[in-house]
C-alpha cells in the first residue's frame, strides 16, 4: 500500500519533470501499473462529472442524452486500444517499452487532465459567461499538456527520436483504427452468423 501511495504521488514529479519522470519510471521502477489503472479509471469518473455536473452556460451535453455506460466504455476501450496499437508497432519499430511500460506512461500522461478538469467543473458554477476565456483556456491547457506527456513518455520509454515519436504517434492512431475496424467487421461476421444458425435451427425444427 505504501508503494501505490507513493507511486501515485510520483505523478506531480512525472507531470512537472516529463524527462526525468518518465525515464525513472522505466528504469527506476517509480511508477507502477496500479497508479496508472488508477489515474485512467480517474480519467473515466471526470468525463462523467464533467458531461453531467458542469453548469449549462459550459455543457454543451444535453443530460438526457448522457449515458454513463457508453463514456465509461469508450474512455477505457481508448486506452486498451492505445497501449495495444503502440505495442505492436513499436515491437517491429525496436521500441524498448514493454505493454506494462506503454502502460503505465499512458496512465501517468492523464494526470493533467484530472487536477485541472475536476476543479474546473467547480469552477463554472460560480463564473460568469463573461470569465468563459478562463474556463476554456485551462481547459485547453489541460488537452495539450495530457499530448505532451504521451509524446515525450513514448519517445523516452522506448529511446526514440522526436521525429520517430511523432511518425510513431500518428501510425499508432491509424493502428487503433484498424484493429477497431476489424473489430466491429469481426463481431458483424459473428452476429451474422449467430442469425445464420438460429434461423436455420428454426426452419429445421419446425420443418
Amino acid at each position: 500500500m505504501q508503494r501505490y501511495l507513493k507511486s501515485m504521488a510520483y505523478g506531480f514529479h512525472v507531470i512537472t519533470h516529463p524527462f526525468d519522470g518518465f525515464w525513472d519510471l522505466k528504469r527506476e521502477h517509480r511508477g507502477t501499473l496500479a497508479a496508472a489503472l488508477t489515474f485512467a479509471v480517474l480519467t473515466v469518473l471526470m468525463l462523467v462529472v464533467q458531461k453531467q455536473g458542469t453548469a449549462f452556460l459550459f455543457n454543451m451535453n444535453r443530460l438526457e442524452d448522457v449515458d454513463m455506460m457508453v463514456d465509461i466504455v469508450t474512455v477505457g476501450l481508448l486506452y486498451v486500444l492505445w497501449c495495444v496499437s503502440n505495442w505492436c508497432l513499436t515491437s517491429l519499430m525496436d521500441g524498448e517499452g514493454k505493454m506494462r511500460d506503454i502502460a503505465i506512461f499512458t496512465g501517468y500522461s492523464l494526470l493533467p487532465l484530472l487536477i485541472i478538469q475536476f476543479p474546473l467543473v467547480l469552477v463554472s458554477h460560480v463564473i460568469t459567461a463573461e470569465e468563459g476565456t478562463f474556463y476554456y483556456v485551462f481547459s485547453v491547457i489541460s488537452y495539450i499538456w495530457t499530448i505532451a506527456l504521451l509524446v515525450l513518455g513514448m519517445m523516452i520509454t522506448h529511446q526514440y527520436s522526436m521525429k520517430k515519436t511523432l511518425a510513431t504517434t500518428v501510425l499508432t492512431l491509424l493502428g487503433m483504427a484498424i484493429i477497431l475496424f476489424i473489430g466491429l467487421l469481426f463481431f458483424s461476421v459473428i452476429q451474422q452468423f449467430l442469425t445464420f444458425v438460429v434461423t436455420a435451427y428454426k426452419e429445421i425444427r419446425f420443418r
